[in-house]
């Protein structure tokens, strides 16, 4: 399929765990840069870093990255997708994939799969991925999102809880049925604006997940199982080590 898309990198610089965090230097050069470059190599048509940041701007456009600067004043990436949608006067119909700043190690062809997996579903506002969970610390961690699909591959609901329970395993062992959440989202440029005008939602707040925001307003999220396993995300000290190693060449992706 040939599928038209732009990609929006949004990048704060204030984060509790690492602060600077896109800005973290991996082998000689800033994170954000990798992410950027993973973006590049997807096929999208624009690809855009989104910042509240002036040190994150002059850093990304001395990698020659378009940049612009939005408001402070967000509490989602989704939120800034939107004012950059609105800033570049996008077509409602434009597809457009949320590439998160801490994903280094992001595989190009998954930003490409969700793209064309929003393109192919037209009742769809929203598209994501999953993948199997391999273990039962996966299913039982609440840092893990889990998802559940209609027949249609359409998300029924999104959770930190294990799901599905299976009622006959009771150890809880059989991670078979459960899929793992890649926080990998396309959306339409017109669902992005329309998106700052729904209400949150009570299981939002709960699970302290916005995707649920789409699913408690009657709206369809496509999940496709990913076709290839996604790269190690960089939220503590021991994920950027790792992800130093691998892009320095001194270990192999697991």
């Amino acid at each position: 399929m040939d599928t038209a898309f732009k990609v929006v990198i949004p990048a704060r610089y204030a984060s509790t765990r690492l602060p600077g965090k896109p800005l973290l230097e991996i082998a000689g050069r800033p994170m954000l840069q990798y992410v950027h470059e993973r973006a590049q190599q997807s096929g999208a048509s624009e690809v855009i870093i989104a910042t509240d940041d002036q040190r994150i701007m002059d850093a990304a456009t001395g990698f020659d990255a378009a940049v612009r600067m939005t408001s402070s004043e967000h509490t989602s990436g989704t939120e800034r997708l939107a004012e950059i949608a609105e800033m570049m006067a996008w077509d409602d119909q434009a597809v457009v994939v949320n590439v998160q700043g801490d994903e280094p190690l992001i595989p190009s062809a998954l930003i490409r799969q969700v793209a064309e997996g929003l393109a192919s579903h037209p009742t769809a506002v929203v598209a994501t991925l999953a993948y199997p969970a391999h273990s039962i610390d996966e299913v039982t961690d609440p840092h893990v999102v889990k998802v559940v699909l209609d027949k249609e591959g359409y998300a029924l609901y999104f959770s930190r809880a294990p799901i599905p329970c299976q009622r006959d395993d009771a150890s809880g062992s059989n991670p078979v049925a459960a899929l793992r959440h890649i926080g990998l989202y396309a959306y339409r440029a017109g669902f992005l604006r329309h998106y700052q005008e729904l209400e949150p939602s009570p299981l939002e707040a709960i699970e302290k997940l916005e995707q649920l925001r789409v699913l408690w307003h009657g709206m369809k999220i496509h999940v496709e199982i990913a076709s290839e396993m996604p790269g190690h995300g960089v939220d503590t000290e021991s994920d950027l080590a790792r992800v130093q190693k691998i892009l320095s060449g001194n270990c192999t992706i697991q």
